[in-house]
């Protein structure tokens, strides 16, 4: 067990969070990572593959994205000193915002993901960060 991926986290929350980032980031790779219970009663994130070298399963709490996120949840991450990198950066982009545009954001019914998919094409990428150019991604994102 020379290589391995391990990372520790006291909160069930963090782990996953930080799980879904991993997972995100590593698609390309087709690097799958997952949780599993920790050495100290935490959690721990792993690659599948240093988990099945443990002997270890996932645990069955990772959720496939935040399209279940509530309220709380978010709170909590925004209540949070030291919150996941991606999260923060997330957020901070609309807590920067000007009050009043993101007022005529929720006012207006202003298509969010409609806005990301056709500043995603205009860049010239596929899904996987693969340049494609710029017919072939407005073909992928704008479906």
């Amino acid at each position: 067990m020379d290589n391995f991926y391990l990372d520790i986290f006291s909160s069930q929350e963090k782990a996953i969070h930080h799980c879904l980032w991993l997972n995100f980031k590593y698609r390309i790779a087709k690097i799958t990572f997952g949780i599993i219970n920790g050495p100290d009663n935490n959690f721990a994130v792993v690659e599948e593959a240093t988990a099945k070298e443990m002997e270890m399963s996932f645990l069955d709490i990772l959720p496939k994205d935040y399209s279940d996120m509530n309220y709380d949840d978010i709170r909590k991450i925004r209540m949070d000193e030291e919150s996941a990198p991606h999260l923060e950066e997330l957020f901070a982009q609309f807590t920067t915002m000007d009050g009043e545009i993101l007022r005529f954001i929720l006012q207006s019914k202003i298509p969010i993901e409609k806005i990301i998919r056709f500043t995603l094409a205009e860049r010239g990428f596929d899904k996987n960060h693969h340049w494609c150019g710029f017919s072939k991604s407005f073909e992928i994102w704008l479906k």
